[in-house]
């Protein structure tokens, strides 16, 4: 039997391809795994079946015989540890990969969840206008970083890797802010990810779901 993921039955990204299931789909994708996709409603995420899986009632989850797993992180490196081709080979190499995938959720994403929150739901907010250049500014520090450290390398380190893919998702939340283009090296970088065939089945498997649903 296939592994399981768990999406949203109806996404807020309205098919733009960043809900967490995407990390997953596309490292899936990635290793020529197929999988199952189970999806959710937004009160179906607050039952005690799906917090049983997730106890933060969030997306995505993984079910794969008896292992159960939250987090997307969690889930990315589970898959990429037990089939080749999102680790290297080398041990050292294979660290620095997982220290990338540490680094997109820990340093690089929490400004740009940030970032783009207050651009979507806090608008209408008298302090909105003061606090947004405050919320670019934190994201176009980590960027600057990033853009130094990548250079004009192809990817972060050496071959694509977990790493990689797991830090173009995070850097996808800002292909609406603007914030992007202001770094070329960075815009480039996560193009280059967006045009791997496994990135486009992804991509395109979750856009499915936004078109049924908002059919229905």
């Amino acid at each position: 039997m296939p592994p399981t993921i768990t999406a949203f039955e109806n996404s807020p990204d309205r098919g733009r391809g960043q809900a967490r299931d995407m990390r997953v789909r596309w490292a899936l994708e990635e290793v020529g795994q197929p999988y199952d996709v189970r999806l959710v409603s937004f009160e179906a995420m607050k039952a005690p079946a799906h917090l049983a899986l997730h106890p933060f009632g969030q997306i995505p989850t993984y079910e794969d015989g008896d292992l159960a797993l939250f987090e997307s992180g969690a889930i990315l490196l589970h898959i990429a540890e037990r089939h080749g081709g999102l680790l290297p080979k080398d041990a050292n190499a294979r660290s620095r990969a997982i220290a990338w995938m540490f680094a997109a959720l820990s340093t690089v994403e929490p400004p740009i969840v940030e970032l783009t929150m207050a651009m979507l739901f806090e608008r209408d907010e008298s302090w909105y206008a003061e606090r947004l250049p405050m919320l670019r500014d934190r994201v176009r520090t980590r960027l600057g970083e990033l853009s130094r450290r990548l250079g004009d390398a192809e990817w972060l380190d050496g071959a694509f890797s977990a790493g990689d893919l797991m830090m173009v998702t995070v850097l996808r939340r800002l292909n609406t802010s603007g914030v992007l283009d202001e770094y070329l090296e960075i815009a480039a970088y996560v193009a280059r990810g967006e045009a791997r065939p496994a990135f486009r089945r992804a991509f395109d498997a979750q856009l499915a779901v936004f078109t049924a649903a908002s059919r229905s």
